[in-house]
């Protein structure tokens, strides 16, 4: 069973799981529109499921990353990227995520913070 991606004028408009044979068999009249995706690659590269830690096996990693409806799909480069979550961030080429301008804070993951966009900077989420 794998994970396929709907495609429609480059953009992810469902994501199913089904078996291959069912993608190919014609069973959606516009099968040539869905497209494989990995649930575990994010950022080019596959995960242990349910983990942090990378592969042994990367053959698995697959366009990059998971699909999700609303996301792009650019046949260029044969990958999956979320939607521009602001003006200033710039989409990395190998990994295809986004880049915010200022780096994460070293202590990101532990503190949370949200991106200003109006002033270019990290401000911590306080909850």
């Amino acid at each position: 069973m794998g994970h396929f991606a709907k495609i429609e004028n480059g953009k992810v408009t469902d994501v199913i799981s089904a078996e291959q044979d069912v993608i190919d068999s014609g069973v959606f009249s516009d099968s040539a529109s869905w497209v494989k995706t990995s649930y575990n690659t994010i950022g080019g590269v596959h995960y242990e499921p349910d983990s942090q830690t990378p592969s042994a096996d990367q053959t698995k990693a697959l366009r990059k990353n998971f699909a999700c409806v609303g996301y792009t799909y650019d046949s260029t480069r044969d990958a999956f990227y979320a939607p521009q979550p602001y003006l200033s961030w710039v989409l990395n080429e190998t990994t295809c995520l986004w880049n915010p301008p200022i780096p994460f804070p070293d202590d990101f993951p532990e503190v949370e913070y949200n991106w200003d966009e109006d002033n270019q900077a990290w401000v911590v989420n306080e909850r």
